[in-house]
Order: structure tokens, then C-alpha cells, then sequence
């Protein structure tokens, strides 16, 4: 049975309300009848159909219903949430990631440029899904799982990438007494932290997308040592680029990408030097081979200020490769000779922002922002901090699953970015109705979901605090990593094509 043809309609803008008018039209002609999994669409008219419509709840009702505690206990049913396909975008990338500054395409925002913001934001996500941050295990401040499995265990094979490599900085700050790990005895490392990784997309990615995208994630602010360091707003002088005398970027977060030392396990190399190792022996083997290569570089909060330091190094090294950095939530990094200077290098950067986030506005928060208007004026000032690239900006107030309160923690979680990124259409629309992310998912570890949806805040741990049951002893212990993902330095070198 076929639906006959409709009418042929204007070109023009369908809103909500009449699109889900047609859908209500359309369906009222049916008496819609389920059984089990089958459902039955018999038209009024047709012979056989029975005289009294059976009562029933609409597609068009149904997509108007706000999200409800009941959707989200797994019923194994249709109404689990899914993605909308993935679009071939072989002829639109380099536009898709800012060859254009992103002119018509923010604001209303592409739907294919949100899924690749979506998935670059699921990236940097990662690294706070897979870091220890307990500070009673003896691997904290590692990475939970070796590269091999971190996508599959973090549910992000779906995107098409590998992980090649892992990267690791050291902390530059003295370490709170509460802190220390060394009462702990023997540890996996005593002056490092898991920081990121690199990625590289895979076959079939490649041709969807058009070239062979490698990916660098940087985590962002979990362990306050990196607080204390985020702290300084000190800006010292880079030590490459093309501007070496005038460009000057943060003195915390530079020490963090550069720092390293020789009796270390894993910073013999540096931050910097470990990510720009393993970037020159993928681009000389993907470019070796005839393809087309990009570099995308993402982060949050610390992240996003790592990337751009990492963007600037890159885009030096390698003056033909197409950079691009999307971050999320980023601090001001750099002085305005440094902003100049990464636009000259052709670097490409997308700041996702939410309007209530205050760590966008650091350092600074009071003095930048009243210099910002006198740029004329202070550009030749080395030391005002400036933003770099396209500002992409959220407002929390606009989706109906948050809460009123202001929530400094929670307006920075990356989390809530990306569903104020799922929901968002336009500055001047309403939170999209038909998101499809998982809103749980807000609340991994924050409190921001509404009391109503009965998500629990902070729900994103491991199961007893990482302790087991042993049965044989009768005791609870702390259970010991599969050999595997027990980081060693010298099973940290790169993946092999």
C-alpha cells in the first residue's frame, strides 16, 4: 500500500508547527493498529475499515512530548534514542572545518557541521571518561585502558578512528600535602599525567569524510595541580613561530605543554615534543601515500588552551597541512601578536562558548574584557590576552532540561556543552525539539538536570568506588588492572599503520 503523492508545495521555510500539522493530516487518514512489533496503517476509505477509529497517540503527539523520568529506564524498545545517518561530506570539508571562517554556517548552525562538532567534543570528552582520578589507586593519573580499547570501551568505534598514540605531561606546581601520591608506595608514575592522545580516521571514515583526518585530544582541568598552574597569568615568549620577540602565551598552560625531565618514566619528551613526534611520522606516511591530510586538534577548559599551543607548533612544522582547532569552554591562551600569528599560519579555530561559562573569560575577566574595546589602542601591549578565531556561543537558560540556578561547575562540565550543541539552531530559536543526545548523559558528573527527570547527579563512577568483592578471602580489595592497561613506557609506543 503506497500513499498517494501530495500536492506539490511552495519553496519555503517549514516551521514546527506546520510541519507537524501535515504529520497530524497525514496520520488521521489512518486507523493506525499495533500488534506486538507489527503495525497496521488501514486508510478510512478502504473497503474493510472499520467505522469507529481505535483511540491513539499521534507521531505528532508523540514528538511534542517533553522527556520524562519513565524514558529513561531501558525498556529495550523504539524509543531509545538514535542518530540521524552520517552524511557524505568528501566535497565539503575544508568548508565544514572553517576554510570560510564559518560564515553561513553558524548561525543557523549546519547540521553537519553540529555532528562534527559533536564528535571532536565526544573525543575530548574521552579523556575525562578514561582518567584515574582516584587517588587511592596506584595508576592515578592514567589513562583506565591502553589505546587499543579505549574507543570500544568508551562506546566511540561508531566514529571510525584509532587511537595511535598516548600523550603524557608532568605537573610544574608543588603538589598539596593531601595530595601526594608517594604514601601510596610505588606508583605507575610519580610526576605524570595522562594529558591525551592521537587519533587517525580509518578507512571508511576517510572516504566519508575526504582526507585522512588525524585527531589530537587534550584533556582538560582534572587534577588540581593543573588548578594551581591554570592559576598563573603570567605570559612568556614562545620558542618557535615566526614572531619569536612579541608573541607570548601563558606562562601555566605553556609550562604544561613543554615541560619534561630526563629521570622521568614518561616526560623524557615533553607534551610538545610527543605529540609533535608521532603528528610528523603520520603525516609524512598518509602524505607518502598520495592522500589528502588534516589536523584537528580539540580540547576542553585546559584542553582548548593545549590545543591552540599545539596548533601553533604544528602549523609551523608543517606550513601545507590544514589545521583546524574546535574547543570547548577554552581560557584565553595567548597576547594579541600570538592571535595574529596563528592567523597567518592559516590555523583554523572554532571556540564553543556557553554564555554563563566564566572560564572563556580567563585571565583576565575584568581587565581584558575593557581592553578588548580599545584594540587600536592596545595592540602593541604584549602582555593583554586575546581570543583566538570564531566564537560559537551557547546559552544554557534556552534548554528546558537544566536547571535555573546558577551552577559555576556546571556550566564549565563538557557535557553540558554538548547537549547545549545537540539542541542548538540559531541565536534567535528555541532549544532544538528534536535533539537527539542522550540527556542523561549531562549529568555524568554534575548536577544540572532538572529534579523532574530523576537523574541521578554524578552518576559517572566506577561501581563501588572500584572495589570487588573477592569470595575466596570474603574481602572487599582494590581489584588489580588486566596486564594490558597497566601503563608502561615501553608499551606506549605508536600504533603501525
Amino acid at each position: 500500500m503506497e500513499i498517494s503523492k501530495s500536492k506539490s508545495v511552495k519553496r519555503e521555510k517549514i516551521t514546527r508547527k506546520s510541519y507537524l500539522g501535515n504529520i497530524k493530516k497525514a496520520f488521521s487518514e489512518y486507523h493506525i493498529v499495533k500488534c506486538g512489533s507489527i503495525v497496521t496503517m488501514t486508510p478510512i476509505h478502504e473497503k474493510g475499515a472499520p467505522k469507529t477509529r481505535l483511540p491513539s497517540r499521534t507521531l505528532s503527539y508523540l514528538i511534542n512530548l517533553p522527556h520524562t523520568a519513565s524514558d529513561f529506564i531501558d525498556k529495550g524498545h523504539h524509543m531509545t534514542p538514535t542518530r540521524s545517518p552520517k552524511e557524505t561530506m568528501a566535497s565539503k570539508w575544508k568548508e565544514i572545518h572553517g576554510s570560510t571562517n564559518w560564515e553561513t554556517l553558524l548561525d543557523p548552525l549546519h547540521p553537519w557541521l553540529r555532528r562534527e562538532i559533536l564528535k571532536y567534543g565526544e573525543f575530548a570528552e574521552a579523556t575525562y571518561d578514561a582518567f584515574d582520578f582516584d587517588s587511592f589507586s596506584e595508576y592515578c593519573g592514567s589513562c583506565r585502558f591502553n589505546k587499543n580499547k579505549l574507543f570500544d570501551k568508551l562506546c566511540l568505534t561508531s566514529h571510525g578512528y584509532k587511537v595511535t598514540k598516548y600523550v603524557y605531561a608532568m605537573a610544574n606546581v608543588d603538589v598539596p600535602d593531601w595530595l601526594e601520591r608517594a604514601y601510596l608506595g610505588d606508583t605507575w608514575s610519580k610526576d605524570s599525567n595522562w594529558i591525551g592522545y592521537i587519533a587517525v580516521s580509518t578507512e571508511d571514515e576517510s572516504m566519508r569524510i575526504g582526507r585522512r583526518d588525524i585527531v589530537v585530544a587534550w584533556r582538560g582541568t582534572v587534577a588540581p595541580t593543573e588548578w594551581l598552574s591554570d592559576l598563573k597569568s603570567r605570559l612568556r615568549p614562545m620558542e618557535y613561530g615566526i614572531d619569536k620577540e612579541n608573541v607570548k602565551v601563558q606562562q601555566g598552560f605553556h609550562g604544561i605543554y613543554t615541560a619534561k625531565g630526563e629521570n622521568t618514566r614518561y616526560n623524557k619528551l615533553s607534551a610538545s615534543e610527543q605529540s609533535m613526534q608521532e603528528l610528523t611520522r603520520l603525516v609524512n606516511l598518509y602524505k607518502g601515500k598520495g592522500e589528502e591530510v588534516s589536523l584537528t586538534i580539540t580540547g576542553h577548559s585546559l584542553g582548548g588552551a593545549l590545543a591552540l599551543l599545539n596548533a601553533h607548533e604544528a602549523a609551523t612544522a608543517f606550513p601545507d597541512l590544514f589545521v583546524s582547532v574546535i574547543s570547548f569552554g577554552a581560557p584565553r591562551v595567548g597576547n594579541i601578536a600570538f592571535r595574529d600569528e596563528l592567523t597567518r599560519l592559516g590555523v583554523k579555530v572554532l571556540r564553543v562558548v556557553v554564555k554563563q561559562d566564566i572560564v572563556p573569560r580567563l585571565p583576565g575577566i575584568i581587565f581584558n574584557e575593557i581592553l578588548h574595546k580599545f584594540e587600536s589602542i592596545t595592540r602593541k601591549l604584549k602582555w593583554v590576552y586575546r581570543h583566538v578565531g570564531v566564537e560559537l556561543k551557547l546559552n544554557a537558560s534556552l534548554s528546558p532540561y537544566l536547571k535555573s540556578e546558577f551552577n559555576l561547575t556546571g556550566f564549565h562540565c563538557l557535557e553540558t556543552y554538548l547537549h547545549l550543541l545537540d539542541g542548538f539552531t540559531s541565536s534567535k530559536a528555541k532549544f532544538r525539539w528534536n535533539a537527539r543526545r542522550d540527556i542523561a548523559l549531562v549529568n555524568k558528573s554534575s548536577e544540572m538536570l532538572i529534579d523532574e527527570l530523576r537523574i541521578p547527579a554524578n552518576w559517572y563512577q566506577l561501581p563501588y568506588k572500584g572495589l570487588v568483592f573477592n569470595s575466596y578471602y570474603g574481602r572487599w580489595v582494590k581489584p588489580k588492572r588486566e596486564p594490558e592497561d597497566i601503563p608502561y613506557p615501553s608499551s606506549e609506543p605508536s600504533s603501525p599503520d
